[in-house]
């Protein structure tokens, strides 16, 4: 435990720093787009827009995080069952998939709490509400559903992309497009939530606990199975490391399959590259 804290600290730090600027993100673009005196809420009626609009921005958020330096760096899980699914492929130690999720918790609820203490009302008012998700109308049961359905393509097309050769540069963007889509399509299933850390983050300064078991079930059930699907056709070998972007000159802490192809640079350790 005390070796992987002191030799991998940043990582679990930008961790933190990752998911923490992206509930800022969220928070902020929720009062912009939903607050009742916002100029944007009043000017763009449409709930329908103001939610593509959050979900446009959400995107391009998570894409700006994960090819940030910080980002090509610890890999951009940013959501603990991101972690728990790569620990489950053998991917990510134990000790380092502990540290990643305890960062993520700190991180997200960090994120909310900054921009309560700058917006304060705006935030907390009814139709932001902390930019929380909780279950729609139609229940907990299909947001159950919803969770992991998301979940499971998300995961899915992650691991799919990030494992072809010519493709694994545009991961992230991959990643960013299911995101706003999600936001923009399913949000009023469950909130669109993918990640407890997430949920908890918001559900923190709400003190709004509503089926919270979904989010802490659904996310990980979802993505575990899209990793079980792709492990049934590609084999274990077939997921290379747990990054999201890895063609880049950041160090890698991960059990990672890029390391041993010498013929890839940028896929060798920084030592081996500068000499």
């Amino acid at each position: 435990m005390l070796s992987a804290l002191r030799r991998h600290w940043p990582e679990y730090l930008m961790e933190a720093a990752g998911l923490g600027g992206f509930m800022i993100s969220a928070c902020l673009f929720t009062v912009l787009l939903e607050y009742p005196t916002s100029p944007v809420r009043q000017a763009i009626a449409d709930p329908l827009l103001r939610r593509l609009l959050i979900g446009v921005a959400m995107g391009l958020t998570a894409v700006g995080i994960i090819y940030s330096p910080w980002g090509q760096r610890s890999g951009a899980h940013l959501n603990p069952a991101v972690t728990l699914t790569f620990f489950r492929l053998g991917k990510v130690r134990g000790w380092d998939a502990l540290f990643y999720v305890a960062a993520q918790f700190v991180g997200g609820a960090a994120g909310v709490l900054l921009v309560a203490l700058a917006l304060g009302r705006a935030l907390a008012h009814p139709s932001v509400n902390y930019a929380t998700t909780v279950p729609g109308v139609a229940g907990p049961g299909v947001a159950f559903a919803a969770e992991a359905v998301i979940s499971f393509g998300l995961m899915l097309v992650v691991l799919t992309v990030s494992n072809t050769d010519r493709a694994a540069r545009l991961t992230g963007l991959f990643a960013g497009l299911l995101v706003a889509t999600y936001i923009s399509v399913e949000a009023p299933l469950s909130g669109m939530s993918m990640n407890p850390a997430r949920t908890v983050g918001s559900a923190l300064p709400a003190q709004l606990w509503t089926a919270l078991w979904i989010y802490f079930i659904a996310p990980p059930l979802g993505m575990l199975l899209a990793a079980q699907l792709y492990l049934a056709v590609k084999g274990a070998g077939g997921v290379i490391c747990a990054k999201l972007h890895h063609q880049n000159a950041q160090r890698c802490i991960f059990r990672c399959g890029y390391q041993k192809q010498e013929a890839k640079p940028w896929a060798l350790p920084l030592a081996d590259r500068m000499a």
